[in-house]
């Protein structure tokens, strides 16, 4: 018989595996994602939700799956039950991921069908039943570049909404009208519309934003954030408070579901600030930056400064940020992680070699320049130059062990385009 009254957890987005290029944040992701499974396990709740994106990419390394794997065995020997849709980030088409693996060992069920549609073909909406509440529960799995956005077009979920009892439906996708102001325009969602009706709680996922919202005709929906984040812009909303961080606890009482936020980030650890060098000397942008180090570093502290701004002299290499992250290390700070793709040098001279050096970067610059399209001035005279040399460097760095491929051909153009003077788009 369906319960009315209970306790679940919903939480999407951990990405474990994410900042592949620092093992201290990477680790601090972990431990988030590890904190929310003891949160889940200490409120008793019956089941958890994972909204998609458990992992950051298919295949992650297996010191990074290990933990999390003993953090969900943990909840199943304690009797909680874990329902799982993929993410765009776990999926892969023709290969088999870690959530497959964990999914034959039982370690949770895949709440969504797997299988790739054609476009425009009707489907029916598989469901399942918890056996310890009654809550039907079923869901679309996401898709890189919104490819899952047609299935909801077609599918036929008429005997899921027929089901008695609570009913739950996972998505992994953006809903158009609960998309933040930054990101409407450069993400193409879903309308709330093409969500079954009839569901009293919807767990989205997706967009690192957390949000509370109703369903098509009523219902809870909800994005719980993501648990730490990928990018400074997620550290960020969370630090600031525009996000959770964490996972959310839903207590069913008469059929109704509440929910409730639980961060399990570091917030207090997490400091994304900006280092403004604008119309300073290198001498004096390196005692800014010095100083600026000094007074955020904290024992266990996470460090994401930003710095913008073109110096008047000197070279990005004269700002000592070696220096300064090995004296926040002394201090017992746990990581810097710079950011300078918005900080230039006023001068050429920075990336220009000895003259009686061989120089084939200069070579293909030199070619580069003679081809110039006389439309981009951006490109031209001695600041173009600098700009192109910055381009090949920034579009030749090698891709991170474990990184996405999706996520390094993001960052490359996101970097190309701070170069340029463009900015990324947002999400």
């Amino acid at each position: 018989m369906a319960r009315q009254e209970f306790v679940f957890a919903h939480l999407a987005d951990a990405h474990v595996g994410a900042w592949s290029r620092d093992p201290v944040v990477r680790r601090a992701l972990r431990e988030s994602v590890l904190r929310a499974l003891r949160v889940v396990d200490e409120r008793g709740c019956e089941f958890l939700l994972i909204s998609g994106d458990l992992f950051h990419t298919p295949v992650p390394e297996p010191s990074e799956v290990a933990p999390v794997a003993a953090g969900l065995r943990t909840l199943v020997e304690h009797g909680r039950r874990v329902y799982v849709i993929y993410g765009s980030h776990d999926y892969v088409a023709h290969r088999t991921s870690w959530l497959d693996v964990l999914a034959e060992t039982g370690l949770f069920l895949r709440a969504a069908p797997e299988a790739v549609r054609a476009e425009g073909d009707r489907w029916t909406l598989p469901f399942l039943v918890d056996p310890g509440t009654g809550a039907a529960i079923a869901g679309i799995s996401g898709r890189s570049h919104g490819l899952d956005r047609s299935y909801f077009a077609a599918v036929d979920s008429e005997a899921f909404r027929a089901a008695p009892g609570f009913k739950i439906f996972q998505f992994h996708a953006a809903i158009d009208e609960y998309l933040p102001e930054g990101m409407r325009e450069h993400i193409h969602g879903i309308s709330r519309a093409d969500l079954p009706g009839g569901c009293d709680y919807y767990a989205g996922g997706h967009i690192h934003y957390s949000y509370l919202g109703s369903g098509p005709d009523g219902g809870l929906l909800v994005n719980p954030g993501a648990v730490f984040g990928t990018s400074l812009t997620d550290l960020k909303n969370g630090a600031d408070g525009r996000t959770h961080q964490g996972v959310v606890i839903v207590t069913v009482e008469g059929g109704v579901p509440h929910a409730e936020f639980v961060d399990t980030a570091p917030r207090d650890l997490v400091k994304v600030f900006d280092v403004d060098v604008s119309g300073r000397t290198v001498e004096e942008a390196k005692e800014v930056v010095a100083e600026a180090i000094e007074a955020r570093s904290t024992p266990g502290g996470l460090l994401f400064p930003r710095l913008h701004g073109v110096l008047t002299d000197g070279t990005l290499g004269g700002l000592g940020l070696h220096d300064s992250a090995r004296e926040a290390a002394d201090r017992g700070a746990g990581a810097v992680h710079w950011d300078i793709r918005d900080v230039a040098a006023a001068s050429p001279s920075e990336v220009a070699p000895p003259s009686d050096a061989s120089d084939p970067e200069g070579e293909t610059v030199g070619r580069l320049l003679a081809e110039l399209d006389p439309r981009l001035p951006e490109l031209a005279g001695p600041v173009g130059e600098r700009r192109i040399r910055e381009l090949l460097r920034a579009l030749g760095e090698a891709k991170g062990e474990g990184e996405a491929s999706r996520d390094y051909t993001t960052g490359r153009v996101d970097a190309a385009l701070r170069i340029v003077g463009l900015k990324p788009p947002a999400g």
